[in-house]
C-alpha cells in the first residue's frame, strides 16, 4: 500500500491538513502525521470576518503524531503533504524538515502543497522555475523564490500539485488523487 507523509505543526489550518489527510485515505493510501515532537499538534481554522482585515485564528481539533521529524526514514514514503496555515513559517526552520523536503524533491515524488505550505519548498530553493498555487497574500514570496504563481484551485507542475488553501480543495483534491496515483502507477509498471 502506498504511504504519503503529513509534514506540519502546531498552528497547521484545520481544513488544510485534514482533507488530504483523509483524501489520501480514501484513495487507498496510508498517512503518518511528522511534527517536531510525539505531543499532538494544535491545529486551527482561519475563517474570514468583514470586520477584519486579515483572517481570524482560532483553536481547531488535535491532531496525533505518528513520527517526529528526527525519525523519518524517508525510503518508505511515496509522497509529501506540506497544509497551510502559520505551521509553515516556523517548520520550515528545521534541518529535519529541510532533509525530508529536499528528498521528495530531489527524487520527483509526489508533493502537494496547501495555501502557506508552499513557504517550506520556497526558503530552500526548491521552486525555482516551478509553478505553483499558494494563499495570495504569499505570490510575492514564491515570485521571489523562483516560482510562478498560478491563480487557480489545482496547479499541477510534474510531481508537484499545490492550492490557494481550504476553499479549492475538491478541485485540489481530485488533482493531488490524480498526482499521487500517477506515480505510484509509473512505479510498479
Amino acid at each position: 500500500m502506498p504511504r504519503a507523509l503529513l509534514l506540519t505543526g502546531d498552528a497547521a489550518e484545520e481544513l488544510d491538513t485534514m482533507y488530504p489527510y483523509y483524501r489520501v485515505q480514501e484513495g487507498g493510501w496510508d498517512v503518518d502525521v511528522s511534527s517536531r515532537t510525539m505531543r499532538d499538534v494544535q491545529l486551527v481554522i482561519h475563517e474570514f470576518d468583514p470586520n477584519s482585515d486579515a483572517y481570524v485564528e482560532k483553536n481547531g481539533r488535535k491532531l496525533p503524531v505518528d513520527v517526529p521529524w528526527a525519525e523519518v526514514d524517508v525510503e518508505r514514503y511515496d509522497a509529501l503533504i506540506i497544509p497551510g496555515g502559520r505551521a509553515p513559517e516556523w517548520i520550515r526552520v528545521d534541518a529535519d524538515v529541510r532533509r525530508i523536503t529536499e528528498h521528495f524533491f530531489a527524487r520527483n515524488l509526489p508533493i502537494a502543497l496547501v495555501c502557506h505550505g508552499a513557504q517550506v519548498p520556497a526558503v530552500y530553493g526548491l521552486l525555482k522555475g516551478r509553478k505553483t498555487a499558494c494563499f495570495p497574500p504569499i505570490t510575492g514570496d514564491m515570485e521571489n523564490a523562483g516560482a510562478t504563481v498560478i491563480d487557480a484551485p489545482d496547479v499541477v507542475d510534474g510531481n508537484l500539485v499545490s492550492c490557494r488553501g481550504w476553499p479549492d480543495m475538491p478541485q485540489f483534491g481530485r488533482a493531488m488523487m490524480e498526482v499521487f496515483s500517477k506515480s505510484v502507477n509509473s512505479a510498479s509498471a
